[in-house]
């Protein structure tokens, strides 16, 4: 039973001296230098940074973002009908045809609604 578990050890002892060697290495051959309050701001453009960095966006843009995953993924299913087109036949068509009229509703009621406005 234990040999079933050796791979698994195996790959954990490897991961181990791998990790290891990595930090090893980069510690023997990094720079070696003070730490400045300079190094130690954050950086943004080369502006001095000033303001909070916790700022409250707008629940728009997250929404924006989501809307734009979600059709996205959906879109993404066409490439493998795509490719298998001349082997599916008919009914594919119909069923795809079926998945761009879902897919057209649901980006008409999301158009209806406002959430692609950016204002």
């Amino acid at each position: 039973m234990l040999n079933e578990y050796l791979p698994i050890v195996f790959l954990l002892f490897l991961a181990l001296v791998v990790g290891s060697v990595i930090v090893a290495f980069s510690a023997w051959m990094g720079p070696r230098t003070r730490r400045l309050t300079v190094h130690d701001s954050p950086y943004e453009c080369g502006l001095v940074p000033s303001g909070d960095a916790r700022q409250r966006v707008d629940v728009k843009f997250y929404i924006l973002a989501m809307l734009f995953i979600l059709f996205d993924v959906e879109i993404v299913f066409l490439f493998p009908w795509a490719v298998m087109f001349e082997s599916l036949g008919g009914l594919a068509i119909l069923v795809m045809v079926e998945f761009l009229v879902i897919l057209l509703v649901g980006y008409a009621y999301v158009w209806k609604k406002g959430a692609l406005e950016w204002d």
